[in-house]
């Protein structure tokens, strides 16, 4: 017998009262980068009854005592650092404050700067979600160069309105005279149904890069602002794959790039994850030679830099080699940059964080120019 009815992701449990009746969930059925606590009962009609509190908009996580009466609650969106509370159910009724975090909250505030815009992108008849941020002297009546954050892999969303410690990376090179923007394409982990999820099997790589191209031109479309003979692309891991996927199949759209621990032949990548996403490469062998950057390297117009660590033990180094030995074959011109003995997180040994930092802003700085028209 159904307990909810209705069109919308039952998202992960939280708890049940099974004195009261009553199972607990998170969905979010009416915006896809929130996450809110809904109840239903047991025995109803199916009805949904959302509990978090209307005036905190953004994402809610809830760490239930078994019996359902009680909860660790935490609340966060973009701008607001977490807010930790226990509550008694089923009101949802706050009894005490564990941490609001006013000090970090007032600190942020005190920066200045331009909080994060959600906003819609059309890839097609798709529509899809993104964020934006400006820089502090935002001009709207200039054009600005856009730097692109992706993902673009199924196994996460880079579009959620939870806290993320502030983007203070994306902020500072807002600051230094971009908009920087991020896009979740097609089968991201976001609760938008069966279909959403399950339309990128086997095809990796392929619709994450139109997207991606696609929701550029359209946000050029809808800001005057937006300058579209500047745009960079940037990710990490499954990012930099992505990152490379668009400068290579969209070089018209995305003018310089910086891809980082990038998986460039999904064939190197360990199977828990390829395969769960894109079948084997013996009954898929298609679908992984056309999802994979290194298959289309003849196509890289823009400037490109390379960052990898050479002791990456997720994305082998082997994925930079194999890359580089392929744009040097088609005469590609290229940067590239790797840290000695580095992991996937480029983070060990004394100064490693501040140089990739510094390396990447220096990098679009020259090869992005800067700042409003």
């Amino acid at each position: 017998v159904p307990i909810t009815k209705g069109d919308f992701d039952y998202i992960s449990p939280v708890g049940t009262d099974l004195k009261k009746g009553l199972v607990y969930f998170i969905a979010s059925p009416d915006n896809y980068t929130q996450r809110y606590l809904y109840s239903a009962e047991l025995f109803g009609d199916g009805t949904v009854k959302r509990l978090s509190p209307a005036n905190q908009e953004g994402q809610h996580r809830y760490n239930m005592s078994p019996t359902g009466k009680w909860a660790v609650h935490t609340f966060s969106n973009a701008a607001t650092p977490s807010i930790i509370d226990m509550v008694s159910f089923p009101k949802h009724q706050s009894v005490r404050t564990i941490e609001d975090n006013a000090d970090a909250r007032e600190r942020y505030k005190a920066l200045g700067l331009n909080p994060k815009e959600f906003v819609k992108v059309k890839s097609g008849d798709l529509t899809l979600d993104a964020w934006m941020i400006k820089p502090v002297d935002f001009d709207s009546t200039k054009k600005y160069p856009v730097i692109v954050e992706v993902y673009g892999e199924p196994a996460s969303s880079t579009v959620q309105d939870v806290w993320g410690g502030g983007d203070l990376w994306n902020q500072y090179i807002a600051n230094l005279g971009y908009i920087v923007v991020s896009i979740d394409n097609r089968g991201a982990n976001v609760p938008r149904g069966r279909e959403w999820r399950k339309c990128i099997y086997g095809e990796v790589g392929t619709f994450a890069s139109e997207d991606q191209a696609r929701g550029v031109q359209d946000l050029a479309r809808q800001y005057s602002f937006i300058d579209s003979t500047r745009v960079g692309i940037t990710g990490w891991s499954g990012g930099g794959s992505q990152t490379l996927n668009s400068m290579f199949r969209y070089p018209d759209i995305f003018h310089t790039g910086i891809a980082i621990a990038f998986v460039a032949d999904q064939r190197t990548y360990d199977t828990i994850y390829q395969e769960r996403y894109m079948n084997t490469p013996q009954d898929n062998p298609e679908g992984y030679v056309k999802g994979s950057p290194i298959s289309h390297v003849e196509g890289l117009k823009g400037n490109l830099l390379l960052i990898h660590g050479t002791g990456d033990d997720n994305v082998h180094y082997q994925n930079c080699e194999l890359l580089v030995n392929e744009l040097i074959r088609h005469g590609k011109i290229f940067s590239q940059v790797s840290y000695p003995m580095r992991s996937h997180g480029i983070y060990e040994r004394p100064g490693t964080t501040l140089h990739l930092r510094k390396t990447m802003a220096k990098y679009w700085l020259d090869n992005l120019p800067a700042g409003p028209r």
